[in-house]
């Protein structure tokens, strides 16, 4: 069994709906699953985590959300998380992915093991999102 965390900022609830379907498919197995919101989060729980999840909507000019999310992304880099199984989510309403893409590169960077590239679902997920979105949580949970 493993522990898994899942963070995420939503202004709307679209990538809120998104972070309970990632806990849905992560919860696989007798996963133990904690979804907590970023402002909630704690750096040490995530750290000590056997996977995460990190979810954000697209922001401004396809940026992660700047008062709570950015912030707490830039924390983790100062992490050892080389290996750490992780994915990452979010909704936008406009733009091509391109934060999403930013955001891939650079967990990249810290050695991260991303399970998938990063999921993007155009505003409110329908039944298909949260199926990709549990499909998502269950690739995060296997690795």
């Amino acid at each position: 069994m493993k522990n898994i965390t899942i963070v995420y900022w939503s202004g709307t609830g679209n990538t809120q709906k998104m972070a309970m379907a990632v806990a849905e498919g992560a919860k696989e197995g007798g996963n133990s699953v904690n979804v907590v919101e970023v402002q909630d989060a704690v750096k040490e729980d995530v750290v000590k985590s056997d996977a995460i999840a990190l979810g954000c909507p697209s922001m401004g000019c396809e940026v992660l959300e700047e008062e709570q999310m950015e912030p707490f992304v830039e924390s983790l880099e100062g992490e050892d998380l080389k290996g750490k199984p992780m994915v990452l989510f979010g909704s936008y309403d406009w733009g091509d992915g391109q934060w999403m893409r930013d955001w891939d590169d650079r967990m990249g960077k810290l050695g991260v093991r991303l399970a998938a590239e990063g999921l993007t679902i155009q505003n409110t997920p329908d039944e298909d999102g949260l199926a990709q979105c549990r499909e998502l949580g269950s690739k995060l949970a296997s690795l």
